[in-house]
């Protein structure tokens, strides 16, 4: 299975994924961020803005699909699963804030773009994934602790 210009799948992974996240945006207007480390939070930022587009636009890749159904098979229910988790997490948090369920909510979407990096080939979203999951899981730990 190969991609057009645009992977449909990862764009709608990356809408899903911001519901919950506007939702807290909007409930929690007077939460600021706590973490006064500038270079964590502008690695955060460069993962995050460069995940969120690499996971539906093939910049920097000359094949934009799968090596084999497998493959393909993983990105599905790999992502699924972990999509899935997310949002049950999401729900949870909503309920009760916690220090373990923001940082299950800042490895669970790093997973996601890791996942979608690696069974696309797509070796830019794998390191920007990296650096969003070091600079989230950071953030994410200064503004819960």
């Amino acid at each position: 299975m190969k991609f057009g210009v645009i992977n449909l799948i990862g764009l709608l992974i990356v809408a899903v994924m911001l519901v919950p996240n506007i939702f807290f945006a909007f409930r929690f207007r007077s939460a600021e961020n706590k973490c006064t480390n500038k270079a964590m939070n502008i690695i955060e930022q460069i993962g995050r803005y460069g995940c969120f587009i690499l996971m539906w636009l093939p910049l920097f890749v000359w094949k934009f699909g799968f090596g084999s159904v497998a493959e393909m098979f993983i990105y599905m229910i790999g992502n699924l699963a972990l999509l899935l988790a997310y949002l049950i997490i999401w729900i949870f948090y909503f309920r009760r804030q916690s220090v373990g369920k923001a940082l299950a909510l800042a490895i669970l979407p790093t997973l996601i773009f890791f996942l979608s990096g690696l069974t696309l080939r797509h070796w830019v979203l794998v390191i920007l994934s990296v650096m969003f999951g070091i600079g989230h899981i950071y953030v994410t730990w200064q503004n819960n602790r």
